[in-house]
């Protein structure tokens, strides 16, 4: 008597990681040291049958993001995408309205194509003054609100002016912060993995 193989890989979910340079190890001598790495690892650890696109570009914003959006969904059909998008817009001071735009068509997007989405919350420096700065945070919750999507906080805290945490632009999170980045998106992203 013979008994069908299961195959893991039919079983296997995809999840896509689309985001920034915070996203794709920018500034780091082992890209595998990134926190997309040490998730997927932390992901086969527990057994979770997922595997990670991790197609984030760095200086992506959420008009970049948005003119590729549709293609890659279709070319990679995965069934969770993790959206980091955003800072880049709002350090360039960028229209609120605009940014909540795009990332709207992505969530759109999203659902057109039976994906689930969890949208990262994203915070600015008080640059552009403190109405620009509250309301740039405020538009993912928004945006969360509206389409009823999980807002991961804002992953780079504990990070985030941390000299000792930072590459020298201030900006971009050193090797040695990227397990605190995984330990900030872990506990908002596990539910959704089991």
């Amino acid at each position: 008597m013979t008994f069908p193989v299961i195959s893991l890989a039919a079983s296997q979910k995809t999840l896509l990681m689309y985001g920034d340079s915070l996203s794709a190890a920018y500034g780091l001598t082992d890209i595998n040291r990134g926190w997309v790495q040490l998730l997927q690892e932390k992901i086969d650890s527990h057994q979770y049958p997922w595997k990670i696109t991790n197609v984030s570009i760095s200086g992506e914003t959420t008009a970049g993001g948005l003119s590729r959006f549709r293609k890659t969904l279709e070319q990679i059909n995965p069934d969770l995408v993790l959206l980091e998008l955003g800072a880049n817009d709002g350090l360039q001071g960028k229209p609120l309205k605009t940014i909540k735009s795009n990332l709207d068509q992505m969530i759109a997007l999203t659902r057109e194509h039976n994906s689930d989405i969890i949208l990262f919350e994203m915070k600015i420096p008080p640059n552009y003054g403190p109405v620009y700065t509250q309301r740039f945070t405020e538009t993912f919750h928004e945006l969360g609100r509206k389409w009823g999507v999980p807002v991961i906080p804002f992953f780079l805290d504990g990070v985030a002016g941390n000299d000792s945490l930072n590459q020298p632009d201030g900006i971009h999170p050193t090797e040695a912060a990227q397990p605190i980045l995984l330990k900030n998106v872990w506990p908002g992203l596990k539910p959704l993995l089991k």
